[in-house]
C-alpha cells in the first residue's frame, strides 16, 4: 500500500543509528527502532496523513493499522495505533473488539499497550458502555496479563464518568498479583482516579490490603 511505503521511505531517512540503540535498550531490545524521536515520528506520520487525506476510509485505515503492525519497527507500531485512534474515533463499530483485542496482545509492551488501552479500547467502551461487562470481564480473566492490564486501565481518560464500582472491583481481583505490570496497573489507574475522588480511593486503599507498589502508586496525589 503507498501509504505504508511512503512512510516507511519517511523513516528511512530520517533514521538516527545511534539514538536507536539507546531507545531500543529503553525498550529492553524487544523491537527494532529507526531511532525517530517522537516529535518527528508524529510530524512525519502527519505530513503522511495529509497527503493521502482522500483515501483514508474507515477500511482503509484498518488494512494499514495490520500492514503497519506486521513491520518489525517499533515507531511503525506507535504510527499504526495512532493512526487508528485518529480515524477509528467515535467511529467504532460494536465488532472492531476484535481488532482491539489483536492489537493488545501483538507487539505487546507497556508503551503500546498503555496507549491501546486508555485511548483506542477506553474510547471504544465509551462509546458502546453495553459492552463492558462483556469485555472487561473477558480482559481480566484472561490468562493473557496484558488483556488485564487493559482491563484495568480502560478507564484511564474517564475522569468523572469512571465506573467506580467496576475499577475497585477490578483492583481486588488482580490485587494479589505478583506481575510487576498489573502491580503498577493498578495503583495508576487508582492515582488517575484519586484526581476526581481522592477520599474514595483512599479509603479502598486502607483496607484493600494491596501489594506495596500499587499502594504507593495509588497514593502519590493524596495528601
Amino acid at each position: 500500500m503507498e501509504f505504508v511505503s511512503t512512510l516507511i521511505s519517511k523513516f528511512e531517512k530520517h533514521a538516527n543509528p545511534e539514538e536507536a540503540v539507546k531507545m531500543e535498550a529503553y525498550l529492553k531490545n524487544l523491537f527494532p527502532l529507526y531511532g525517530i524521536k517522537a516529535p518527528i515520528r508524529k510530524r512525519l506520520l502527519k505530513e503522511t496523513i495529509n497527503d493521502f487525506k482522500t483515501e483514508l476510509t474507515r477500511n482503509n485505515v484498518i488494512e494499514i493499522v495490520n500492514i503497519l503492525y506486521k513491520k518489525p519497527q517499533r515507531e511503525l507500531h506507535y504510527c499504526a495505533i495512532e493512526l487508528g485512534d485518529c480515524f477509528l474515533k467515535k467511529k467504532y463499530k460494536v465488532s472492531d473488539i476484535d481488532f482491539i483485542e489483536k492489537l493488545i496482545i501483538t507487539n505487546s509492551w507497556w508503551d503500546s499497550v498503555d496507549f491501546i488501552a486508555k485511548h483506542i479500547l477506553g474510547n471504544y467502551l465509551f462509546q458502546f458502555p453495553d459492552q463492558i461487562p462483556i469485555v472487561i470481564k473477558k480482559f481480566s480473566s484472561s490468562e493473557i496479563m496484558w488483556l488485564n492490564r487493559s482491563a484495568i486501565l480502560f478507564q484511564l481518560g474517564y475522569k468523572d464518568k469512571t465506573d467506580e464500582k467496576l475499577l475497585f472491583e477490578l483492583c481486588e481481583e488482580h490485587k494479589s498479583s505478583n506481575e510487576f505490570f498489573i502491580r503498577k496497573a493498578i495503583g495508576w489507574a487508582l492515582r488517575e482516579y484519586s484526581k476526581v475522588n481522592p477520599k474514595a480511593v483512599a479509603k479502598f486503599v486502607s483496607k484493600a490490603k494491596l501489594k506495596p507498589l500499587s499502594q504507593k502508586e495509588a497514593l502519590k496525589r493524596i495528601k
